[in-house]
């Protein structure tokens, strides 16, 4: 018989495991695998939740809190990087969470939240434990401020978009986080930003809501350098907010007007008045590879 659930969903699974078999052969893969689903299925336990199924190299559970979800989450990426070190068989596994309501129909769940946390899990890369705007607010305040923004998505039967935020769960990493951006609440006057790149002028707005930036000839502006990725950054108009999201390797560097500088790895920040834009490393005002944006009403 059916019945209606409300439980945090948590999609976990092996990053690149078809390389790994590549790699390492059929028996190492396969034992490697098998190891990190294990510790999948035990961090679960220990966090009483419920394994629903194992699709493969990924294990789909349910909580009856975020706080229990994302305590589960930080031991499976805690254990299996630090036991598959030990192996030498260097592996990462990538988390998506979602809390919502749900259909248990026997041992299984169906329903569009499932869906959502299956995209978060899609979002997220190696070692990241994504989670969206919604289940943020279902943590307890100590766990929130362990969260980022770090950009949107849409989902499948979904018309608007959902806020992905990281959970920040290594130490080293949450020590030095930036200040949490306030995304809903900024001045929304700015319409358009424009872009300079010595010849070149680009203008962001309700007309063109996006470009990509990089050292590949098929972005939208194309600056090259050593330490530029080949799609390094783009720029969205959001509700009036223009943000930059960083892709790359080496960061992007942005400096305002008034000197203030800000650096931005695989997450996003808001850009308002004036200032440079760096790709891979900083460049001041009169650098050949120097990025010029301006917002303006």
């Amino acid at each position: 018989m059916a019945k209606d659930l409300e439980v945090a969903i948590v999609f976990a699974d092996v990053v690149g495991s078809t390389q790994l078999y590549d790699k390492f052969g059929d028996t190492k893969a396969s034992e490697t695998v098998a190891h990190c689903l294990d510790v999948m299925k035990d961090a679960t336990y220990q966090f009483s939740g419920t394994v629903i199924k194992t699709i493969g190299d990924e294990v789909m559970s349910t909580f009856n809190s975020v706080d229990e979800a994302m305590g589960a989450a930080v031991m499976m990426q805690t254990r299996v990087t630090a036991e598959t070190k030990e192996t030498g068989i260097p592996v990462s596994i990538r988390i998506g969470c979602h809390y919502g309501p749900v259909v248990q129909e026997q041992n299984d769940i169906f329903g569009a939240a499932v869906h959502t946390a299956n995209r978060m899990t899609s979002q997220a890369k190696a070692r990241q434990i994504v989670i969206s705007g919604g289940t943020v607010e279902h943590m307890s305040p100590e766990l929130r401020k362990q969260t980022r923004q770090i950009d949107v998505a849409t989902v499948r039967g979904r018309l608007d978009e959902v806020a992905l935020y990281e959970l920040v769960w290594q130490p080293e990493e949450a020590t030095s986080m930036l200040p949490t951006l306030e995304w809903e609440n900024r001045d929304r006057r700015a319409s358009k930003l424009l872009l300079n790149f010595r010849d070149t002028t680009i203008e962001i707005s309700d007309q063109r809501k996006s470009i990509n930036m990089g050292r590949a000839d098929d972005n939208d502006l194309v600056v090259k350098g050593n330490l530029i990725s080949r799609i390094h950054a783009k720029i969205e108009m959001r509700r009036g907010k223009f943000v930059l999201v960083d892709q790359s390797t080496n960061g992007t560097f942005l400096q305002d007007v008034q000197g203030n500088e800000v650096f931005v790895r695989r997450d996003s920040t808001e850009l308002g008045g004036e200032g440079t834009i760096g790709l891979g490393r900083a460049e001041k005002a009169g650098s050949t590879l120097a990025i010029y944006y301006k917002t303006m009403e």
